[in-house]
């Protein structure tokens, strides 16, 4: 590590899913906050083998859902620290960064019955599938987090939708 590289304390895996033209978020509503909407994905655990694997598992766990076409998109690095975390696995761990890696994909299937894992065991306020146009009107009228990913997507529509050509290879 250089002297001026951050230590990585967390990294997640999350889809830019598709399902034809229309993009699968999940609208979150917590006691006390405004509605914001999340791309499906979660945390890289020890026991996945790679972020791929973690981001499977995430579409697994949250929405029940197999996806096909799994392109890497955009990298999103924030500070993190865990003590701020209430989902961190070691909340006394050092702060650091925390790394977010975006995959467009598409959506093979998905059997909302087959949800589990935390965020179905133990909610902490609602978790809401919805759908929206992936278009600049659908992605400004929800507020998707992080900040950088909406601009991300609001400026590179044509790009995300290029990333899955059948003639990418």
């Amino acid at each position: 590590m250089t002297a001026d590289a951050r230590p990585v304390v967390k990294r997640t895996a999350r889809a830019i899913l598709f399902d034809d033209d229309e993009l699968i978020l999940i609208k979150r509503t917590k006691p006390g906050r405004a509605p914001y909407w999340i791309t499906p994905g979660g945390g890289v655990e020890p026991e996945d083998a790679t972020v791929v694997e973690a981001l499977h598992r995430e579409l697994d766990e949250e929405l029940g859902a197999k996806v096909t076409d799994v392109v890497p998109a955009f990298v999103d690095t924030v500070p993190y620290d865990p003590a701020e975390d209430p989902d961190a696995a070691d909340p006394a761990g050092a702060p650091g960064v925390k790394v977010q890696h975006f995959f467009a994909c598409r959506l093979a299937g998905m059997d909302l019955a087959r949800r589990h894992g935390p965020e179905v065991d133990e909610p902490r306020g609602e978790y809401e599938v919805v759908r929206v146009p992936f278009t600049r009107g659908g992605i400004a009228s929800v507020e998707v987090v992080p900040p950088s990913l909406r601009a991300f997507l609001d400026a590179n529509i044509e790009g995300v939708r290029a990333l899955l050509a059948p003639d990418l290879g």
